[in-house]
């Protein structure tokens, strides 16, 4: 499977109309399902690679900063979220992840305190590999490392460096300096 074929799943799943990361994972779970198991493994593999490309600090910074602290397992949940946003959304998040300011739904989060995070979207594979054979997704030993150690990040309550690193989504998140 190639990286085009494996964005194609979620760019079919959000094609008729806007939908929930949660519409987008049931549409790509349905897709994936209708295809042989070895398919199904290929496109495992390739969210493997996607959250392996956008485990960076300041990406997790930026998703620390939107929800207020994030965890590990937030993090990841917030990159699924950004995965049923597709191949663009994730590229520029991953590039320069302050453009995340932009987003309406990120914006309107500084004040309502809304969460981005979708495990279901992490579950895609799974899910169709089950419903295609009944079987769970085999174990992929060589999976790349989807995030940095925690102990290896910057201080994400540093609001100095925050600032620095993120200033439009510290304008939306952080109070303004004294």
């Amino acid at each position: 499977m190639r990286t085009d074929d494996f964005w194609a799943v979620i760019d079919r799943a959000t094609a008729d109309r806007p939908a929930s990361p949660a519409e987008v994972a049931e549409r790509a779970v349905a897709d994936l399902a209708a295809r042989d198991p070895e398919e199904i493994v290929a496109w495992a593999s390739h969210l493997d690679k996607v959250l392996a490309a956008s485990g960076t600090e300041d990406l997790w910074a930026a998703a620390y900063l939107i929800h207020g602290g994030c965890s590990e397992e937030g993090f990841d949940n917030f990159r699924g979220w950004l995965i049923a946003h597709g191949r663009n959304a994730v590229a520029s998040a991953v590039r320069s992840p302050d453009v995340l300011a932009n987003v309406a739904a990120i914006k309107a989060a500084a004040e309502a305190d809304a969460i981005f995070e979708a495990e279901e979207v992490l579950t895609i594979a799974d899910r169709a590999h089950e419903k295609a054979t009944g079987e769970p997704l085999p174990e992929r030993p060589d999976r790349p490392r989807s995030r940095p150690e925690v102990a290896d990040l910057w201080d994400f309550d540093n609001e100095d460096e925050m600032r620095r690193r993120l200033p439009r989504l510290s304008a939306l998140f952080l109070e303004p300096p004294d």
